[in-house]
């Protein structure tokens, strides 16, 4: 099971204290800026809370999407209510606490624009015990070029999740993988279910090419939907293990029977036991996977790039006084803006293949 989570996989926010406060900041606060999108789009952007009455679950979910603005602001990376218990991990971004402004940055998406178009849709699942915001970057240029991209938290095991009304709820800490596995395929069907009922964003929704991807055990997520769901066109696993264990000797469903869609697998040597980046031609699960899948599928390894290369952390470390070890561990040695560029460039145009034709 992992539990090297804290030091290998997670951001430092799995145990985040049941009251955490703003700590005070020092008077010059450090910032950063996202790579803006290269998509011809404008986009917009709307936060919506779901409750599944079947599951008794509620979901807060982010959509993304071509827009045509009319002069509403950009959205902030992060609430004022929810960057103070974000900041509670700055230390495994190599930052301190109060170190940084996290509510001065904005997104390049307008709050609320009116959507322009009808596009495929691609739905997010971040890593086990991390936040969707996390994704911001990559989920930005897929809305800039051409697609609906819906993101999600999934409440429990996210670090928190900010509810309306800026009511938080905090995780809960724990390594029940399979289980947890299950809530997010059921949390990801959910999603899909209630798209059509989005006031204002269905008409833009083309649900009849849908794709997800995730970072972690978001791609294994991802993967696995598609072993359930038919409804799922195509999946990209952003370094997940595939299986419940590092090595990939405890696979998943989609790690040992492989997948019927077509699948796009992106690794580094920062999930791995031994360093070794992240391939079908070092880890057993993707072995697996990669064997059993007689469809389209595609398998891209950045060298120098670490774990959290596949998240935001790729830009906005880089920009910050960050501790040197800990930039090492996150983002590796590849260069920010080359490997930012490459997951664009391949992402996008592994769903372009697919729900685009192209």
């Amino acid at each position: 099971m992992r539990k090297t989570l804290t030091a290998l996989m997670a951001l430092g926010l799995l145990a985040v204290p049941a009251a955490a406060h703003a700590t005070p900041r020092p008077h010059a606060q450090e910032t950063f800026r996202l790579p803006a999108p290269t998509g011809p789009h404008a986009i917009g952007e709307r936060d919506i809370r779901l409750v599944d009455p079947v599951r008794d679950r509620e979901l807060m979910i982010s959509v993304w999407y071509p827009a045509r603005p009319a002069g509403e602001p950009l959205t902030p990376y992060l609430s004022e209510k929810s960057a103070a218990v974000f900041d509670q991990g700055a230390a495994a971004m190599g930052v301190q606490r109060g170190q940084v402004d996290w509510t001065g940055v904005r997104t390049h998406a307008h709050a609320g624009a009116r959507p322009e178009g009808r596009w495929p849709v691609v739905l997010y699942s971040p890593g086990w015990g991390s936040l969707r915001t996390l994704g911001t970057s990559t989920v930005e240029d897929l809305a800039s070029r051409g697609y609906v991209v819906v993101t999600m938290d999934h409440t429990g095991e996210a670090p928190f999740v900010e509810f309306p009304g800026g009511r938080i709820v905090l995780g809960q800490s724990g390594d029940d993988l399979p289980a947890g596995l299950r809530t997010r395929v059921a949390d990801a069907r959910f999603v899909l279910d209630r798209l059509p009922t989005l006031a204002g964003l269905a008409p833009a929704m083309d649900l009849s090419r849908v794709g997800m991807f995730g970072h972690s055990f978001g791609g294994d997520t991802s993967a696995e939907i598609t072993t359930e769901d038919p409804r799922v066109d195509a999946a990209a696993d952003l370094d997940g293990w595939l299986a419940y264990d590092v090595n990939g000797h405890q696979p998943t469903r989609a790690g040992a029977d492989g997948v019927t869609r077509p699948v796009l697998l992106m690794g580094s040597a920062g999930s791995t036991s031994d360093g070794q980046a992240r391939s079908h031609l070092t880890s057993a699960s993707w072995e697996s996977l990669w064997e059993h899948t007689s469809g389209y599928k595609r398998d891209v390894t950045l060298p120098g790039a670490m774990h959290y290369s596949y998240t935001d952390l790729q830009s906005i470390v880089p920009q910050l006084d960050a501790l040197p070890d800990v930039r090492k561990l996150r983002i590796g040695t590849i260069d920010p803006a080359r490997s930012t560029a490459i997951q664009r460039v391949v992402i996008a145009g592994f769903f372009d293949r697919i729900l685009k034709w192209r």
